[in-house]
């Protein structure tokens, strides 16, 4: 069964910062970055267990999916199959505050 995928609105933010950051060094290459972000990221609605759990976060198991220097962020809620994207985060800044 496929599973919707939920943008928070920290990731929401996330996205729209990185692509404004990628847009004003190289406008050309934004699109196409977006386009292969979004094919990444749909992976998940089939095969939302594919990111390792980060150990030591909460109670509620989170994952991770890497595009390129970015860590995806995710958790999945299997009643009612949702993946709950949580922020889109570059590598090099270390980990996210909620880790």
């Amino acid at each position: 069964m496929d599973y919707k995928l939920d943008w928070s609105v920290r990731a929401r933010a996330d996205l729209r910062e990185i692509v404004s950051v990628i847009s004003a060094d190289r406008p050309l290459a934004v699109g196409g970055w977006g386009e292969d972000l979004f094919r990444h990221v749909e992976v998940l609605t089939t095969f939302p267990l594919i990111g390792p759990v980060i150990p030591r976060v909460s109670v509620h198991p989170t994952r991770r999916i890497v595009f390129g220097d970015y860590l995806i962020f995710y958790r999945v809620h299997q009643e009612p199959n949702v993946v709950e994207l949580l922020t889109i985060w570059h590598g090099a800044r270390g980990l996210p505050d909620f880790l």
